[in-house]
Order: C-alpha cells, then structure tokens, then sequence
C-alpha cells in the first residue's frame, strides 16, 4: 500500500522539473486559442483592408479581361502579364497574409511563452516506435482530443447553421441586386457570419486554456520518491549547497537586524564589533544577544539603533568578549554578568533621567575574553 502510494504523481513539479520539460519543449499550448486569435485577426484585417481588397480585385479583374489579344499570342509578353497580375493581387492580399503569419506566430507564446528546444529536432526511437505510436493512438489523451474535436465541429457547425438562418432572406435577395451592391451586401454577410465562428471559437478557447494548463500541470506531477531523489541530486553539487548557505545566512541576518530595534543596549568596540543585548527578567535568567555583528554589519547593527532610539555604548573589552563567547539568541556566559550588569545599570538610568546630573557613564575595564586581536 505504502510503495503504491508512493509512486503516485500527487506532488506539484520542482523548478529542475519544470525546466528539464521547456529544455524539451515541452510548454502549454493550446491550438484553440491560436486558432480563435487568427480568426479574429483575420476578420479584423478583412473589415479594416475588405473595402480596399474588393475595389483592387475589381479593377484586376476589370483589367485582366480587357487583355490586348496581341498580347495572349506573344510569348514574351504574356508571362510579363501573369506575372504583373499576379503581383498585383498579392499587393492587395499581403496586409492580411502578413497580419496572419504575425498572429499565428505570437498567439501561441501567449500560453507558455517563447520556447525554442533543439531537443524537440532530435531523433527519437519512441516516436518511430510502432508500439509506442499504437499506445498513443488508443490512448485516453487520443480519445479525449477525438470528443473535443467533434465537439468543436458541432458547435461550429451550430453557430454557423444560426448565422445562415438569420440572413437567409438577405442570402435570397442578393439576386436582384446589382453586380457591385451584390459584392459589397454579400462581403457584408460574410463578415457578419464569420464574426459569429470568431465569438464561438474564443468561447471554445477559453475552456481550452485552464483545460491545456491542467494537463501539463498533470504530465509534470512527479511522485515522492523522485522528489526525495532529485533533492539528493541537488544537494551533491557545491553550487547549489553554497548557494543555500548564503540564503540560509541572508535570512538569519534579516531576522537578527530585525530583533535590534527591540534591544535594551548595544555594546560597540566602538568600530569593529557591535552587540544588542536584551534582557527581560520574567522570561530570561540572563541578558541575551539578540543581534551582533563585526565590520559592515556592526555599522548596520549601530545605525539601525540609532534609528529607533537603542541607547548604544562604547564598551571595546565587552564588546569583543560578547561577540567571541555568546551566540546569537543565547543569555551570555556567568563570567560577563557583572559587567553586562554596569551596562544595563546605566541604561536604565538614562531611561529614568528627567532632571539633575545625569548617570556617570560606568568603567567596565577588563573583562574575560575582551583581549585586543588584530583587527
């Protein structure tokens, strides 16, 4: 039960996973939604170009069936002809060629984004297994793309049957129209019954998307057992073992700078160390080090107190002894209490001072642990 349970997919992918997949080209994609964003571009491009299509293809047409006879018995110009025709009519059709080929290229990075893998170039015995190929024809993911297909040509089909059925009278009178009325109500109809199929196929993408997502979600599950083997794998490589050091020391250090507005005292050296201590007799037995650093983060430790008002005071032994014997989070050793004691003395003092002399600041001197070293 437990190894059954064990390989089931019911863990989210890792980054690596995730990763490895875009290597392999393998990104959510959803045709719907390519196929609905070119439609839409399509019918923008006819509505925005038509009029100008149509007149152009009026006058090609005006102007290849009044063609010179001389020139369909010369055979050297007559492929200039059809050569200068045909170039006319892709002029007119190369907004809408080139508006499509944009949107068929940037609808599909919409979901997924860009993704070029040489992977997905690369020979593959899976894909030329005949085997393999049979599986993937009967398999569940082929079944369920043969339903949605035939759901789509259904409501297709539907919403195009709707759209005939509300012009037929108008599909009727196109007969008794002239030529050009007749060109111009029936490109009208076209863009009307179209538009119908862009609204149905942006509903049909809609659904597909979160259905697309969902998918590749499920095909990058992975089990436990491959989550536990991948973190091993991680952890073997020295890159990213110091690499989890140093977040694991960007985030011990936010929480010690945090701790130094809340300190009773900051004991410097006065340059080179810094060390907030608090103390709170109901709950410690000793005054603890809630901050300490040396260098660059002593001078953060000292202008964050100045900050928020920490009384800080220059005290070069006890600060070295602090910082040398005492762990961040930990009461300080029995033989720095007397001295630590002058220290919290005098600040409470200062806390107290309204009027008159104020404390004398006291002469911690020697202390064990606070010898000079080399800084």
């Amino acid at each position: 039960m437990s190894e059954s349970s064990a390989q089931e997919k019911t863990e989210s992918a890792s980054p690596k996973r995730r990763r490895e997949a875009r290597e392999r080209g393998q990104v959510p994609r959803s045709r719907d939604l390519t196929t609905a964003l070119v439609m839409v571009a399509g019918a923008g491009l006819l509505i925005s170009h038509g009029g100008d299509i149509v007149t152009g293809a009026q006058q090609l047409m005006r102007s290849s069936l009044t063609i010179d006879p001389a020139v369909l018995t010369d055979s050297g110009q007559l492929p200039m002809f059809l050569g200068q025709t045909f170039g006319k009519a892709m002029h007119l059709l190369m907004p809408v060629f080139i508006g499509l080929v944009v949107m068929a290229i940037v609808a599909p990075m919409l979901l997924g984004g860009w993704n070029f893998s040489a992977k997905a170039f690369m020979p593959d015995i899976d894909r030329i297994n005949p085997l393999t190929g049979l599986g993937r024809i009967f398999s569940i993911n082929s079944l369920i793309e043969l339903m949605k297909s035939m759901l789509k040509l259904i409501v297709l089909g539907v919403v195009a049957g709707m759209a005939w059925w509300s012009t037929r009278s108008e599909l009727i009178g196109l007969s008794s129209e002239s030529t050009n009325q007749g060109l111009a109500h029936a490109g009208m109809l076209f863009t009307h019954s179209f538009a119908f199929l862009c609204g149905a196929m942006l509903l049909i993408a809609l659904l597909d998307v979160p259905y697309q997502i969902w998918q590749y979600e499920k095909q990058l599950k992975m089990t436990k057992q491959e989550l536990r083997d991948e973190y091993k794998e991680s952890e073997g490589r020295p890159e990213v073992k110091a690499r989890v050091r140093q977040i694991q020391r960007e985030m011990s250090r936010r929480r010690m700078m945090e701790q130094v507005p809340t300190a009773d005292v900051i004991v410097t050296n006065p340059t080179h160390y810094a060390v907030a201590l608090k103390y709170t007799a109901d709950k410690t037995r000793a005054p603890v080090v809630v901050a300490k650093g040396a260098d660059q983060i002593a001078l953060a430790i000292r202008e964050l107190g100045k900050q928020n008002r920490v009384p800080i005071l220059e005290a070069p032994p006890l600060a070295r002894a602090l910082y040398r014997s005492t762990e961040l989070d930990q009461e300080i050793p029995t033989t720095l209490y007397a001295a630590v004691a002058q220290v919290l003395s005098y600040v409470y003092q200062l806390r107290m001072y309204r009027s008159g002399p104020p404390p004398v600041m006291p002469d911690i001197g020697d202390v064990p642990g606070g010898e000079l070293d080399e800084k």
